[in-house]
């Protein structure tokens, strides 16, 4: 049960000694790939949505709209590989990453949906849908 508790916990813990050994030995991975952030703002008639991406490439980043969910997903593959002269290895890393975030885009007119990507920063605009006022209308009796 204490496992599940989502603020930080004292080590103290018997149960959790094997997790906090390979907490300190390896490190906290989930620090290695946080969410990416996002900002949305209220612009009248539209909300603009930026989501910070640095380091990916247009062509790594996915838009979606399906029942009023947006989802933004990324993934990005890195090698670095450095060698001697004679073709052995020096150094060589290798780094993944994919992100997904979903939002809820009922209120919007998903037609009009626009995106730029420029200088690691993924900027939606998103319309308001128009509501649909119902017109009166009057019955002729017989």
């Amino acid at each position: 049960m204490f496992g599940m508790i989502p603020f930080a916990r004292n080590d103290d813990n018997f149960f959790d000694l094997f997790d906090n050994f390979e907490r300190k030995f390896f490190g906290n991975s989930a620090a290695a790939l946080p969410d990416f952030r996002t900002d949305i703002r209220d612009a009248g008639d539209r909300y603009i949505l930026e989501a910070e991406l640095p380091g990916f490439r247009k062509e790594d980043i996915q838009l979606d709209v399906k029942d009023g969910i947006l989802t933004i997903s990324a993934q990005h593959g890195e090698n670095k590989d450095e060698e001697d002269d004679k073709g052995s290895y020096i150094r060589r890393e290798r780094r993944y990453g994919s992100f997904t975030r979903s939002f809820d885009v009922s209120g919007i007119d998903e037609e009009r949906i626009t995106a730029a990507y420029n200088n690691g920063v993924l900027e939606l605009n998103l319309p308001k849908a128009v509501p649909v006022v119902p017109e009166a209308k009057r019955i002729a009796i017989e």
